[in-house]
């Protein structure tokens, strides 16, 4: 027992005893530290520990984001509805970046195996990674197809090539301005003339802009909904009657707004309608446009018209990126040289001095210029201005071709006449300040590329040099301990 005792006083007396425990001291000196700075970095904002290193800043908010997230009125939710382990990252890394930029932004995982009923809540299709994002006056759901956007090309059957956006910038953004808005604008289409349709894609993207859309029929109706914020009549085939014009102009005169898509009568003239735009000192040109510059046209066919943009809140987005409008089978507009009282008019849609309106219209056999036919150049699209006693104003905008929002036509200007419609429902509704415009960010990646010379030489290095290098080195000291 008593030599245990003096081996064990020998041990802990021992330099490489006291050495041991100095190492086992640092040791635990260091974990302290690490648990310490990590709890630290835990408590700072993610933007200021995270460094966003993606060629294409998919995790760096915008200034409209930061400046929207600066103001909330109130506390917001964002609802992760994924299941366990198949969280994408992308997404994850986007929230952290909202929620350590506001301090009444929260993001709550929600498991749609833990909780069905929660999320029955909200919708009744569920994709995981999609979101809901609500407030106490409401909510609405992102869905994943709306995070990132698939862009199928021409030759997508033959090479099977297409590109992706990711989208989550946007789509979080504008849920977040719907959710906290005061009160969201109101917009009725009027039904009942034959009017063009509005797909589900144009419906959507009026949802996007943080506003509702509803049919109205005003055959039906005693007037005009008091709610109403703007009326949209899509192209009518058939004549407004004389009760619906003054149902429309008693709205107008009382500080409603109107977005009038038109098109060149394929017989007889739309008297009523006619009354309607004479009312603001604006009429339509009889015949269908063509232009005789190839500068001005599209798909080498005359009448497929790209008028030049003239400057308003409405075209100048367009403008500073250099887009244009296509407007396809149009009639001009003509601005009368004497306005009705407290009445402006702006052009925002030109075609150049060499246009003509063809007066045989859809029975025209030749692009030529023809003895009645009249010359331009022409409006096509105009803002129209009321200013009413009390200081309120009635805007009209006015576009002249019923394509303006037909799918294929808006892809051939890569989505600029979606844009022209949108941005004109937000001069109408006075939203141009609140207007979201954040666009998606391209998932295309670079890539070095390398000689095959070039390849075969690093991985010599890599695999077969350096490693020798290292165990040439521990062969060179062990040799020199040895011989100390």
């Amino acid at each position: 027992m008593k030599k245990s005792l003096k081996r064990l006083e020998q041990t802990i007396g021992s330099r490489s005893f006291r050495i041991g425990g100095y190492s086992l001291l640092a040791a635990l000196l260091v974990i302290a530290i690490a648990v310490a700075v990590n709890l630290a970095v835990d408590a700072v904002p993610a933007r200021l520990t995270k460094l966003d290193t993606s060629e294409n800043r998919l995790f760096t908010i915008s200034r409209q984001t930061e400046d929207l997230l600066a103001a909330l009125p109130e506390d917001v939710t964002i609802y992760w509805v994924v299941r366990a382990g198949q969280e994408d990252d992308t997404v994850s890394l986007l929230l952290d970046a909202y929620q350590s930029r506001c301090g009444r932004l929260s993001v709550v995982k929600k498991d749609p195996d833990a909780f069905p009923g929660f999320v029955q809540q909200y919708t009744d299709t569920v994709t995981d990674n999609s979101l809901i994002v609500e407030s106490s006056l409401r909510s609405r759901y992102v869905d994943y197809t709306e995070i990132y956007l698939y862009e199928y090309g021409d030759d997508y059957w033959y090479t099977g090539s297409y590109s992706v956006s990711f989208n989550g910038e946007s789509a979080i953004t504008t849920a977040i301005d719907y959710v906290c808005a005061g009160s969201i604008p109101k917009l009725y289409l009027l039904s009942g003339h034959g009017e063009a349709t509005v797909s589900d894609t144009v419906k959507a993207a009026i949802q996007k802009e943080n506003m509702q859309l509803e049919t109205l029929e005003l055959m039906t109706a005693l007037q005009v909904p008091e709610d109403a914020d703007a009326l949209l009549l899509m192209a009518p085939k058939t004549d407004l009657s004389e009760r619906e014009t003054k149902c429309i102009l008693e709205y107008l005169d009382a500080g409603g707004c109107l977005f009038l898509m038109s098109q060149p009568a394929e017989d007889d003239v739309l008297p009523n309608l006619q009354n309607l735009t004479e009312h603001y000192g604006v009429s339509a040109v009889p015949g269908i446009v063509v232009e005789s510059g190839g500068q001005y046209y599209a798909w080498d066919t005359p009448y497929y018209l790209l008028p030049s943009l003239l400057s308003h809140s409405i075209t100048e987005p367009l403008l500073a990126e250099g887009y244009r409008v296509l407007l396809p089978i149009a009639q001009g507009i003509r601005v009368a040289d004497s306005l009705p009282e407290n009445v402006s008019v702006q052009r925002l849609l030109l075609t150049s001095s060499g246009a003509y309106s063809k007066q045989a219209g859809y029975h025209m056999e030749t692009y030529e210029r023809e003895e009645g036919d009249l010359d331009g150049s022409f409006a096509l699209g105009v803002a129209i201005e009321k200013t009413l006693d009390g200081g309120q104003n009635s805007r009209i905008v006015w576009v002249s071709s019923a394509y303006l929002l037909e799918e294929s036509t808006d892809e051939s200007v890569s989505g600029a006449n979606m844009d022209f419609f949108l941005n004109s429902l937000n001069w109408l509704c006075e939203q141009e300040e609140s207007s979201i415009t954040i666009r998606a960010k391209d998932l295309s990646y670079s890539y070095l590329t390398i000689s095959s010379a070039l390849a075969s030489l690093l991985s010599i290095l890599l695999v077969g040099v350096l490693p020798l290098c290292y165990l040439a080195i521990g062969i060179v000291r062990r040799i020199r301990r040895n011989r100390q």
